[in-house]
């Protein structure tokens, strides 16, 4: 397995190909390629923000670059890859100008069903992002940047569904949020007319940035199905599943329960080889804070939520979380979605007990159970209910 440190100098070779490679292209104040379609909404200088298409120095159909959903499978190098070789073309625009000739060309940009041809002009050429290490987390990386001039693209496939919410004004935006996603559409693709201010009521509507439009996507659905499961039996056994990918491993725990609880615990490694954690807990009454581990936890919660939809079962849930040093550039907590999702599709183990259940679902991960549980508020809110009876017994002999 390559080091930390040879992922990170074959990013750094990667990247400095793509340069070389379309040097011309980029050199140049106008470029023309197949947006996927894509759509970039920054959050510095907030409410005034950059705005603006992202474009590929490349033709026909681009989708991959802009679609998570396709990630899966896929090396780091190839997802860095993926958004490296999108051009920013941004302007300065106010959260509250959601119309007007330019914004609407990338409202109807985002609804487009497939790649389309487009053609930006620069106000002077692209440069690398140096600012993009700041914005890594939620989103996945950047590539050049440059004033947008002007902007325009072929005839678009307009995909009905985002059409029809994006013109129905008098609709909630949560509301169009769960039922985009009840028809069908892809998270990724939601987040993004909501962060082109496409969705809600018409005086209510606003640009989001991108990086929080993930997470507020990823909140609003898992919110919603987990209302929904309340109606659904309990599962008989505590359950494990796991999934490992891009040098984060997951283990994820359903616990039989009548009422949902979920509990995210996220394990790294700094520099120094110290142990860094980071976690966060709901109940049955819902999150009343922003999770210290931001959007990783909207993203885990919302794979497990439709899991359990699916099934119509109901269950409280433990997702673990262990990054290693192979994951040496964030690329957006769509790979905690995805990867829990992918965990969910993998062949469940039962257990009788949640004891049994933590300790399989530690065999994977380098750090141990008795770390897994310090602090766990999903751990004492069992033990405050008495259940977990065989855990807490092998507690007391200790």
């Amino acid at each position: 397995m390559p080091t930390a440190n040879e992922i990170r100098k074959r990013l750094e070779d990667n990247w400095i190909q793509f340069l070389s490679t379309n040097s011309a292209k980029l050199a140049s104040e106008t470029l023309s390629g197949a947006t996927p379609p894509s759509v970039f909404i920054g959050r510095y200088g907030y409410p005034k923000v950059k705005v603006g298409p992202m474009v590929p120095p490349f033709h026909g159909d681009t989708t991959i670059l802009d679609k998570p959903e396709m990630w899966l499978g896929k090396s780091l190098e190839d997802i860095v890859n993926y958004r490296l070789s999108l051009v920013r073309g941004v302007s300065d625009i106010n959260i509250h100008a959601t119309s007007g000739r330019y914004i609407e060309s990338l409202q109807e940009l985002a609804m487009a069903s497939k790649s389309a041809e487009s053609e930006v002009l620069f106000e002077k050429r692209p440069i690398a992002d140096v600012e993009h290490e700041k914005d890594l987390g939620e989103s996945a990386p950047f590539g050049p940047i440059a004033p947008l001039k002007n902007f325009k693209t072929a005839s678009l496939s307009i995909d009905k569904r985002l059409e029809n919410v994006y013109y129905d004004k008098d609709l909630h935006a949560a509301e169009a949020v769960v039922d985009l996603y009840q028809e069908g559409v892809e998270v990724s693709r939601i987040h993004r007319v909501l962060s082109v201010g496409m969705l809600g009521l018409q005086k209510n509507r606003r640009l989001v940035p991108t990086r929080w439009s993930i997470s507020a996507t990823d909140d609003i659905i898992s919110v919603s199905l987990i209302k929904s499961l309340v109606v659904y039996p309990q599962i008989d056994y505590y359950e494990v599943y796991k999934y490992s990918h891009l040098g984060n491993y997951y283990s994820v725990i359903l616990i039989p329960d009548d009422t949902w609880s979920f509990e995210m615990k996220e394990v790294w490694f700094d520099k120094n080889g110290n142990l860094g954690m980071g976690m966060d807990f709901e109940d049955a009454r819902g999150l009343d804070h922003y999770p210290s581990i931001a959007g990783a936890y909207f993203a885990a919660r919302l794979g497990i939520a439709e899991h359990l939809s699916k099934r119509r079962r109901k269950a409280a849930a433990l997702a673990l979380r262990e990054i290693h040093s192979d994951y040496v550039i964030p690329v957006g907590v769509w790979q905690i979605r995805e990867g829990i999702r992918a965990a969910l599709k993998k062949e469940k183990k039962q257990f009788e007990s949640f004891q049994k259940a933590l300790t399989f679902a530690c065999l994977s991960l380098s750090t141990s159970s008795k770390e897994w549980i310090r602090g766990s508020k999903i751990l004492q809110l069992y033990k405050e209910q008495k259940r977990i009876t065989d855990f807490l017994s092998n507690d007391k002999k200790k």
